[in-house]
């Protein structure tokens, strides 16, 4: 058999500064609005519990045709499971939940984007990386020009406190998730790494859902629709950009991509739901987009 193309350490890194952050940022903002329709037709965990079954299925059928390598020990193992339950229970379920429990999606994807705060506030104690001044006025520029263009789609509210205090366990789930990652977490094939994440994110949400939920699914088009994208367009490919990009990369400047997610969100609810986006909110976008610049980048040597 044939081998595949050496693909060079340095050509490898080079896609994922360029072309990786850009597929991320579409796949995840898209999630958005995919993800609150999809809460139409199922309850939170019910819809999650199936896009996780979905996932696990079409891994397993990818391992018995190309037969990756699995975690060479006990401690990989931990390690893609504590992974696995941040991002795929915590920062999904979580988020699922408040959306249900009455929070406005504009209000979850702002308290979301304070995320790159939380992890230049952290990294220098977890992953003992240095955030200077330049990055700080970054992260700043970043998270005001994401809040601007949410605050300009219309007052921020939400029906109680209950639904916010889930969006903050989101917020803590991800960010937890780039922090663990960076300091502790080893590279794996894909396949096998999304495999038992997706399968944790099974284990805790199925339970929960049988418990605590109407299990009734209204299986329409659209539903079917739903989950296809969020099974491989989120499930499979840009939680596998994500790690990956963190492993390549500094984990601030992963982090500050998450400021682009809140107008990206914004514009494709307009092109999926048809929510307008207000003029002020493109001034706004112009200020994150730069804070975002400022934030990652890094003069050549």
């Amino acid at each position: 058999m044939a081998q595949a193309p050496h693909i060079d350490g340095k050509e490898d890194r080079r896609w994922l500064t360029i072309g990786g952050p850009i597929l991320f940022l579409l796949l995840w903002s898209a999630g958005f609005p995919i993800a609150k329709t999809g809460l139409h037709y199922a309850a939170p965990l019910t819809f999650l519990s199936i896009r996780f079954a979905l996932s696990v299925g079409v891994l397993l059928a990818v391992c018995a045709i190309r037969r990756p390598q699995w975690p060479r020990n006990a401690r990989a193992w931990l390690h893609l499971g504590v992974v696995g339950f941040l991002v795929q229970v915590m920062y999904f379920g979580l988020s699922y939940l408040s959306m249900t429990a009455g929070i406005a999606t504009s209000v979850l994807a702002l308290i979301v984007s304070l995320q790159p705060i939380l992890v230049g506030v952290l990294a220098p104690k977890f992953v003992g990386e240095r955030i200077g001044i330049r990055r700080w006025i970054g992260l700043t520029l970043g998270l005001a020009g994401a809040g601007g263009v949410i605050v300009a789609r219309g007052p921020l509210h939400a029906d109680s406190l209950g639904p916010v205090l889930l969006a903050v366990g989101a917020l803590i789930g991800i960010t937890g998730a780039m922090l663990y990652e960076k300091r502790l977490g080893t590279a794996q094939d894909p396949i096998t790494s999304n495999l038992v994440q997706y399968s944790v994110g099974f284990v805790f949400c199925a339970p929960m859902a049988l418990a605590f939920e109407h299990t009734k699914v209204q299986w329409t088009p659209t539903f079917i629709a739903t989950l296809a994208y969020l099974v491989i367009g989120n499930s499979l490919i840009a939680i596998t950009l994500l790690l990956a990009m963190t492993r390549a990369g500094k984990v601030s400047q992963v982090a500050s991509l998450f400021f682009f997610i809140p107008p990206a969100a914004a514009v494709l609810s307009w092109f999926f739901l048809g929510e307008v986006l207000p003029a002020a909110a493109w001034w706004a976008m112009g200020v994150a987009v730069l804070g975002v610049a400022i934030a990652t980048w890094s003069p050549r040597k």
